[in-house]
């Protein structure tokens, strides 16, 4: 039995991993996926003081509250970062981290400086005054490739869904400690699995922190908890064993 934590990324909550956390259940796992603060059922608390040591905090605290230990800690997307500090604070309880279409980024850099520049400026008009990073449309004809897989169903639940996330939690830079190896995996969807073995080799800093673990692949797009969960459990499984 292994155990998992499942950290979803920006504007989703636990629901995302559902259909991942059953196959992963079924299969004799111990799993437990978050809810990050201020994002789905939790969104009445995203304060403009939410950033991302918060959410570093809601991981680390469910790991010793529940006194998780040999954990397999899996972090979509946008969470990479805080699954990336958590096992920084707290190595000696995990086994792994799992990073699934995200990467482990450099100290001082942010979420939001992945973005292209003129992306980053379309995102501060839209924010304006405001602390909440509102979610994507959700909309195949504009964005094919990260929402490739996904059936009309799980799109009008994304749409449903889908929060606002807290703006810091994508603004304040990672803070990396080294005290401690951590072995880590990476499952890459968006980018080919070739491409993405290139850019780890020339030491992108989308990987720049990546420490020589396994890297697969799954043919889809960004959210593949929704449009292939049973693969992905599969690989969760493949890489813990």
């Amino acid at each position: 039995m292994t155990t998992f934590v499942l950290v979803p990324g920006f504007w989703l909550g636990a629901w995302a991993w559902q259909d991942v956390a059953t196959a992963l259940r079924e299969a004799g796992h111990d799993v437990h996926p978050i809810t990050l603060t201020g994002v789905a059922e939790r969104a009445h608390l995203a304060t403009p003081e939410v950033d991302l040591d918060t959410h570093t905090d809601d991981v680390v605290r469910l790991i010793e509250e529940r006194d998780l230990h040999d954990v397999v800690l899996v972090g979509h997307s946008g969470g990479g970062m805080p699954v990336s500090q958590a096992a920084d604070r707290i190595p000696e309880r995990i086994a792994q981290v799992v990073y699934v279409d995200s990467g482990p980024l450099p100290d001082g850099m942010s979420q939001f400086d992945t973005n292209e520049p003129d992306e980053r400026a379309r995102l501060l008009k839209v924010i304006g005054d405001g602390h909440l990073l509102p979610p994507p449309p959700w909309d195949p004809a504009a964005d094919p490739v990260n929402l490739a897989g996904l059936d009309e169903s799980a799109l009008a639940t994304l749409r449903s869904r889908a929060t606002p996330h807290p703006l810091r939690a994508a603004t304040q830079p990672v803070q990396r400690r080294r005290h401690a190896k951590v072995r880590n995996a990476l499952i890459a969807c968006v980018i080919p699995l070739d491409q993405v073995r290139v850019m780890i080799a020339q030491g992108h800093p989308f990987f720049a922190e990546f420490q020589d673990g396994e890297v697969r692949g799954i043919a889809t797009g960004h959210w593949p908890m929704l449009s292939e969960p049973a693969a992905l459990a599969a690989v969760l499984t493949e890489l813990a064993g």
